[in-house]
């Protein structure tokens, strides 16, 4: 029995400076860089249908090729990386 309940912090209230925000997707775009690269490392090939005892995944495709959906739930994750970084009480700056 499994009794994990996830607590995540709470980052609804964070804002963050607009210049920020246009990072969100290059994250997310990167973000499924990485999981595409490690799942093709980990023996993981596109399919038309997930199937992990072939190892196949719909999602293996480029960024763009996502549906909407898809690329939200990485946009998402740029979104809450970028929060917590601004919660932690870390600032970002261009060079």
């Amino acid at each position: 029995m499994n009794n994990y309940t996830p607590h995540p912090i709470d980052l609804s209230d964070i804002e963050l400076p607009e210049e920020l925000l246009s990072l969100r997707e290059d994250i997310a775009r990167n973000v499924h860089e990485a999981w595409a690269a490690q799942r093709y490392a980990d023996g993981w090939s596109y399919g038309p249908e997930r199937n992990d005892r072939l190892r196949q995944h719909p999602c293996l495709v480029s960024y763009d090729e996502l549906s909407e959906e898809e690329r939200e739930y990485d946009r998402t994750t740029a979104l809450n990386t970028l929060r917590m970084i601004y919660y932690l009480g870390f600032k970002i700056e261009k060079q």
